[in-house]
């Protein structure tokens, strides 16, 4: 490792230390060098760096115990949730207009969507955002607001007026926590709020979720399972009023 590098990965690091979540493009200006710089420190130093949806972390954050985190939540059951948004990624159509949820269960949809698709997304987490804008016929809408770096989303309500201003043909929505008595629940309560919002507005509603989701509640309700058009697991989609996973 050169000096140069060194003096920059140990900067990263104090940085890290003390903000936890630092954008790609954030840290290139305040190191002072390119991405693809940053990005070939980081791979000489997955033992204490690691890169997640376009945010660089500690290497020890994705082990962490919380309750949850975006960087823990990126590999777990990373198999069955893109396999859940093979199914879910039927219901979206050219031309249309589309909500992803936060998270990282529909990081996977994302990347599912065809290239010769002409659509609008809109969201409300960097993650999301930073996966969409690799997607060369998307325009994206991203409502801002006070930045959440756990789930690594914004809150806040002015930007509801452009949520009402556009056509949403269908809400794709995530949740840590469905219980068929008690609905769908995540952790965080601001995402709560915007889901809601985005749920009155849109013409179909899917929830997207693997079955490890399943029997959870987490502490903020957003929805009755009557709600939402489908849930939609690895296993296929079930309709909310016979909400069930498969033998």
């Amino acid at each position: 490792m050169t000096a140069r590098k060194a003096q920059r990965t140990a900067r990263l690091i104090h940085l890290l230390s003390e903000r936890r979540v630092i954008h790609l493009s954030e840290a290139a200006t305040l190191l002072g060098v390119s991405e693809m710089t940053v990005r070939r420190d980081i791979a000489t130093n997955q033992g204490q760096i690691a890169f997640l949806g376009g945010h660089i972390l500690a290497a020890a954050e994705i082990d962490t115990d919380a309750p949850y985190e975006l960087a823990t939540a990126a590999d777990s059951h990373a198999a069955a949730k893109r396999e859940a948004c093979l199914h879910a990624v039927r219901k979206i159509r050219p031309d249309e207009t589309i909500f992803i949820d936060c998270g990282t269960t529909l990081i996977h949809l994302i990347d599912l969507i065809p290239d010769d698709y002409r659509i609008t997304a809109i969201c409300y987490a960097m993650n999301v955002a930073e996966r969409l804008t690799r997607k060369a016929n998307v325009t994206i809408i991203m409502l801002g607001g006070v930045y959440h770096p756990a789930s690594a989303s914004f809150s806040g309500t002015h930007d509801f007026d452009i949520l009402k201003s556009v056509g949403i043909n269908a809400a794709f929505l995530s949740a840590a926590g469905v219980d068929a008595k008690r609905g769908a629940t995540c952790e965080h309560f601001h995402e709560a709020v915007v889901k809601q919002k985005v749920m009155g507005l849109a013409r179909e509603n899917y929830l997207v979720v693997d079955s490890s989701k399943i029997g959870k509640l987490k502490r903020a309700f957003f929805s009755a399972m009557d709600g939402f058009d489908a849930v939609i697991t690895e296993h296929g989609e079930v309709g909310p009023e016979s909400f069930q996973l498969p033998a």
